[in-house]
């Protein structure tokens, strides 16, 4: 536990350092071309605006504006309406959260994911403890901290939320806590769109103690798994009176679509070509490569099939879209595969790990930097 808090303390510390890089630029380049405009009042103000940007907006007008009632025709990501592509679990829980704590919405938001995010690196190391020892349960929990697709855990995003919500759900399945898994999965499911691939975990998990025991309690799981899911579309269809208005705003405002990989394909193409011409295609190379080497390192030291299932879902989710290909965000959802690398790292690379780590904590600090300075969606 020790080591998990001190790297997830670190990691923070490493996100505020980008944050505050980006906000200094953001000020001063607003100055040159503006001398007029007011800056943050402080420098925590201007951090904070930081973190809070891109989803962050979307999530807050959920937050305080809740769901629209009509949503225009050939609506676009400039039309508050475009808020309906979000899911509801994490802004309801914020708008709760911020009825009982001092200091705003956004307070109760960055606060809400901190103590989420500590969370979250704790069921990585009880996870990866319970396949295999304490040592890979400590490095399973650096990698977490440090990944550098962790910036999300301190964002106004929806992550963090997530990430602890499908701890439980495998680590009960591991368990065989049918009920509990079937529980969290759906909360999984109301959380995020990629949270889908929580009920593959639920149906693999199921399947193989059906067939090995004849457990069939065990459907329970895949039973309620995609209830929040569900349940969301149905309300937010009523809420606005149109059916299937999820599917519309996902592809008017949003350009979603789906590409079957090709899109990765060709941002890895042009960043191998011309690898300084794009931040945003170098993202999509190494999020590729490092998906590579974690799902082969995940599947030598033979991770349960429910979590293989989960991860491999994420992945082809992630690859899937014509829009937003593979990124650090996307990948650090399939967090599992992070104990499976940890697993897997051979012993004789071992002064290697270091530099592993190292590496992480500087894609911490750059990551935020290309977010926020060059509008590169990490």
């Amino acid at each position: 536990m020790g080591i998990g808090l001190a790297a997830y303390l670190l990691a923070r510390v490493c996100i505020v350092a980008g944050a505050a890089a980006v906000s200094t630029a953001r000020v001063v380049s607003q100055r040159l071309l503006d001398p007029t405009v007011t800056p943050p009042q402080t420098a925590t103000q201007g951090i904070f605006d930081v973190l809070n940007s891109w989803d962050g907006q979307w999530y807050y007008r959920v937050v305080r504006d809740g769901y629209p009632r009509v949503v225009p025709p050939n609506v676009n990501f400039d039309i508050p309406e475009a808020r309906a592509a979000f899911f509801p679990l994490y802004p309801f829980t914020v708008r709760y959260l911020d009825r009982v704590l001092p200091g705003g919405d956004v307070f109760a938001a960055l606060l809400m994911n901190f103590v989420l995010g500590f969370v979250a690196v704790l069921l990585v190391g009880v996870l990866a403890r319970r396949l295999f020892d304490v040592e890979i349960a400590e490095r399973s929990m650096l990698l977490m901290a440090l990944f550098p697709g962790s910036f999300v855990l301190s964002f106004a995003y929806s992550e963090a939320l997530m990430f602890v919500l499908v701890g439980i759900c495998l680590w009960a399945l591991l368990r065989e806590h049918w009920l509990l898994a079937g529980v969290a999965a759906a909360f999984v499911t109301a959380s995020r769109p990629n949270g889908v691939a929580i009920c593959f975990a639920c149906a693999v998990a199921s399947y193989l103690a059906i067939r090995h025991d004849r457990k069939w309690r065990s459907l329970v799981a895949p039973a309620l798994s995609p209830i929040g899911w569900l349940v969301f579309q149905v309300l937010l269809s009523r809420h606005a009176d149109e059916s299937g208005i999820w599917f519309r705003v996902q592809r008017e405002a949003w350009d979603e679509g789906i590409s079957w990989g090709m899109k990765a394909l060709d941002a890895i193409g042009n960043a191998i070509v011309h690898p300084l011409s794009s931040p945003a295609n170098l993202l999509t190379l190494t999020s590729v490569f490092a998906m590579i080497v974690m799902a082969y390192a995940s599947v030598k030291v033979k991770l349960p099939p429910a979590i293989l299932a989960y991860c491999f879902v994420i992945l082809a989710l992630m690859l899937v879209p014509s829009t937003v290909t593979a990124r650090p965000r996307f990948l650090n959802t399939a967090f599992p595969l992070l104990f499976g690398l940890a697993a897997w790292w051979p012993e004789r690379w071992h002064h290697r790990w270091n530099w592993l780590l190292v590496s992480c904590g500087a894609g911490l600090v750059l990551l935020p930097v290309l977010y926020g300075g060059f509008a590169a969606i990490p």
